[in-house]
């Protein structure tokens, strides 16, 4: 027994000791194979899951040193179930391979007789397949790289997929570091992407995912297609690409609702491409007719299901993934290994806050007792409404309403989920909302006059979760959320991580509403920050004064 801070259990959990003066360190190093599930105060706890190992796999890391990790920091003996178990997941990741083949085209190799066998046989592989050319070897229909993947991964044995990628039609790109330089993490982050070919890079916000990007485009030097989340972070990337690249306005294109420009990089809007007419999306032909020699997708997390089928079309060429985080709500991070790419590159959180690059975070959770009269009709709601009651209660926008006043010298947002909460809170506090009908011209305006000191508040809804940068926010206040969504949570902090001048901590609010389904949504939203290392002070409304 050693006094590690780790307890390694049979069921493929792990506990890890928060207060351990180890606890940071292992909790980096289980972090690259482990999932959290949970994070109270004391005691978080991982689960060990195959996808996880896989990604660990496919980023360079074996079983061994899976194993090293556990056997160091543990504090007891580790289950020899769970070791054996470990080595035999692991080993399950590429004994199928993916290759060209000068006379097939694409074809599956083994050096595992068997394994192809049962693959080969199994009801939704089998149409995948082409003709078997030896025992080791079968034809894969190219245009089924994709969903071959896709199936592979799971019935249990993921494919490591040597098959390369088209050049795409040349385009030359060269990062211009004049006055700047791009930081080691994002250049390593940039090197791992393309070392790898395909695959996802993991940064917290604020942190520079747009230049590793532009790092990546630099090295293709082809063609570029740039799929975002909406046209306010459109323009975001193309300002960002003319400041750090050789790119020229016009060599840069914007598709978008109101715009539809195809140019040698083109950005384009998630929302765009999944527009359907006739049961069909008209413009995906932008991805089918143009020979893009890389695509690169920011906030790979929020993938549509449309994008997903046109990924699964888009095997042969490079794929870049950006986010803050890999979780998915609806649970579908495996499709993203399988038709983007493993996790090529992930750096904690905390690591870049200690090299200065993003600001460190102080989070406090609000709580707020319901009056009577709300709780009385909150205990009476149906299930479905629920949570709406307790998330916009009028005793938050009281609350929000004495913190603006305590920071009313800092640049500050009051985020939330509820249009008609966010519009009261606007009035109370003599701040613009920002929400779905607000016009891309007047979300651009505000934006602009927040990031020059004109404005010094803002409300916004969840269209400001994503790829809205905006450096000066020093504080946000949330009063909703969308549910228990770690990724929301994530995204919301980050609006407030980019290094503030002074080296002060930005202050991140969360107002939650005692004994109700909103405390329990909040416990869930907290668990990616956790395993960050942030931890949340809580606060009760009444003595916010004294805080």
């Amino acid at each position: 027994m050693s006094d590690g801070p780790l307890i390694v259990q049979s069921d493929k959990t792990i506990l890890l000791e928060v207060d351990h003066e180890k606890a940071t360190e292992a909790r980096h190093a289980i972090a690259a194979f482990a999932e959290l599930e949970r994070a109270p105060e004391h005691v978080h706890t991982y689960r060990v899951t195959p996808l996880g190992l896989w990604n660990a796999r496919a980023a360079g890391i074996d079983a061994e040193k899976v194993l090293d990790t556990l056997l160091r920091y543990s504090r007891f003996p580790v289950p020899h179930s769970l070791l054996i178990d470990v080595e035999e997941t692991m080993s399950r990741y590429g004994r199928l391979r993916l290759e060209k083949d000068p006379q097939h085209g694409l074809v599956m190799r083994t050096d595992d007789y068997p394994v192809l066998e049962e693959v080969m046989r199994a009801k939704k592989i089998a149409p995948l397949l082409g003709p078997r050319i030896d025992g080791e070897t079968v034809v894969v229909h190219s245009s089924e790289r994709g969903q071959l993947k896709q199936a592979l991964l799971k019935i249990g044995w993921p494919a490591d997929d040597r098959a390369g990628y088209v050049d795409g039609t040349p385009h030359p790109i060269a990062l211009e570091e004049t006055g700047w330089s791009l930081r080691p993490y994002q250049r390593l982050a940039a090197e791992n992407f393309w070392a790898g070919g395909s695959g996802v890079v993991v940064l917290p916000c604020g942190a520079g995912k747009t230049l590793v990007g532009a790092a990546a485009m630099a090295q293709s030097s082809t063609t570029t297609l740039i799929l975002v989340t909406n046209t306010v972070s459109a323009r975001q990337w193309k300002q960002e690409l003319l400041k750090r690249t050789s790119l020229t306005e016009d060599e840069i294109g914007e598709y978008s609702g109101s715009v539809k420009e195809v140019r040698p990089v083109t950005i384009a809007t998630y929302q765009v491409l999944t527009v359907k007419r006739g049961g069909l999306y008209p413009h995906l032909e932008l991805v089918d007719q143009n020979d893009w020699g890389l695509i690169v997708y920011d906030e790979v997390h929020l993938l549509p299901a449309p994008i997903f089928r046109m990924t699964a079309d888009l095997q042969a060429r490079r794929r870049l993934g950006l986010t803050a985080t890999l979780v998915r709500e609806d649970g579908r991070e495996g499709e993203v290994f399988s038709l983007i790419g493993p996790k090529r590159y992930d750096a904690p959180w905390k690591d870049i806050e200690a090299q200065g690059y993003i600001a460190p975070a102080d989070c406090v959770e609000v709580r707020v007792d319901l009056p009577r009269e709300e709780r009385m009709a909150y205990a009476m709601a149906d299930d479905a409404d629920k949570y709406r009651l307790c998330a916009s209660s009028e005793t938050k926008t009281d609350v929000v309403e004495r913190l603006v006043a305590r920071h009313a010298n800092d640049q500050l947002l009051v985020i939330g989920q509820y249009i008609d909460q966010l519009d009261e809170i606007g009035e109370r506090v003599n701040a613009p909302v920002i929400k779905g009908s607000t016009s891309v011209k007047e979300r651009q305006r505000l934006f602009d006059a927040f990031r020059a000191g004109e404005l010094n508040r803002l409300v916004v809804s969840k269209v400001a979760n994503f790829s809205i940068d905006l450096p000066e926010a020093a504080v946000a206040i949330q009063v909703s959320g969308s549910f228990g969504s770690r990724q929301e949570e994530a995204q919301r902090l980050g609006r407030l991580l980019r290094p503030k001048a002074d080296g002060r901590a930005a202050r991140f609010y969360a107002l939650v509403a005692r004994d109700t389904l909103d405390q329990e949504f909040a416990a869930k939203r907290q668990r990616f920050l956790a395993e960050q290392g942030y931890a949340y002070r809580i606060v009760d409304a009444a003595d916010l004064a004294k805080d």
